[in-house]
């Protein structure tokens, strides 16, 4: 099973060519990064559980910042968790993430989601009741371009022509793209339009019972469930935490890294490092 750390990193926080050097150095396989825009001010958690932390307004662009940490690493997954795909272009996204894989030597993972902040995404003119809808015409869509020298797509929220876009992705046939979300829909959608499922471990037996429901869809669709990884995100650095996802088959688990001054981090990555030995 492998591991990778995820960090919200902001102009404040720790440079990332030195964290992405310090995370590859201690054997971890992938960096993840989050994404958002910028956060209007009525912003609140859903459910209603509280304003928005003021970070999430802070956060560098991801493919930025992915881009920084190639150059100064040869190893090191790149993964979007995750890229609000429903915000962007999807034309240029593609070119982007293509882009980020050929010069990375094919180290790009697409993590991608809906989203839950209605208020930013209506700012980039995406209705929040068709996001899904939208999010999975632009991964088929992307998938089009990333593998056909003239790709066109016809559908409600993403219409193209024929046209000429490289570079095209060195990973064959395209870099995997990971889902999150950890609703029944979200493993549905996993299992027709992508490689593998990114769930938080907000609720550790809810994610394993959906790893079996996972398998189930898969089979149901005629796919086989070994196709499909799952990324384990915000997993506890404690082997009770771990082992039950280990048992269950899980390819990745993703530990987070804290907003903390830089010689604190090094020795909370040095605490993980023992996780990626054992």
């Amino acid at each position: 099973m492998k591991v990778g750390v995820y960090s919200v990193l902001t102009a404040e926080s720790i440079p990332v060519t030195t964290l992405a050097r310090a995370v590859e150095e201690r054997g971890f396989d992938s960096l993840w990064v989050p994404e958002h825009s910028h956060i209007p001010t009525t912003s609140i958690y859903p459910g209603g559980a509280g304003p928005v932390t003021r970070e999430y307004g802070h956060t560098l662009d991801p493919f930025v910042v992915l881009a920084a940490a190639a150059g100064v690493t040869s190893r090191l997954k790149l993964g979007t968790g995750i890229c609000l795909l429903i915000q962007r272009d999807t034309i240029q996204t593609a070119k982007a993430v293509a882009s980020l894989d050929r010069l990375s030597g094919g180290r790009m993972l697409f993590g991608v989601g809906g989203g839950w902040n209605r208020p930013e995404m209506e700012n980039h003119g995406t209705a929040y009741a068709t996001r899904f809808q939208r999010l999975e015409e632009q991964l088929e869509a992307i998938k089009r371009i990333w593998t056909q020298d003239e790709p066109e797509f016809r559908g409600k929220h993403v219409r193209f022509e024929k046209m000429w876009c490289w570079p095209k992705p060195l990973a064959e046939p395209h870099p995997p793209i990971y889902i999150g979300g950890e609703s029944d829909h979200t493993l549905k959608r996993v299992v027709a339009h992508a490689d593998g499922w990114l769930p938080r471990m907000r609720d550790p037996q809810a994610v394993l019972a959906g790893i079996g429901r996972l398998r189930d869809f898969a089979r149901a669709a005629g796919r086989d469930p070994k196709s499909l990884a799952v990324s384990a995100f915000g997993v506890a650095p404690r082997d009770d935490a771990i082992a039950p996802l280990r048992d269950a088959g899980v390819d990745r688990i993703v530990l987070g890294l804290p907003a903390e001054p830089q010689d604190a981090l090094m020795r909370r990555l040095d605490g993980y490092a023992a996780l990626v030995t054992a």
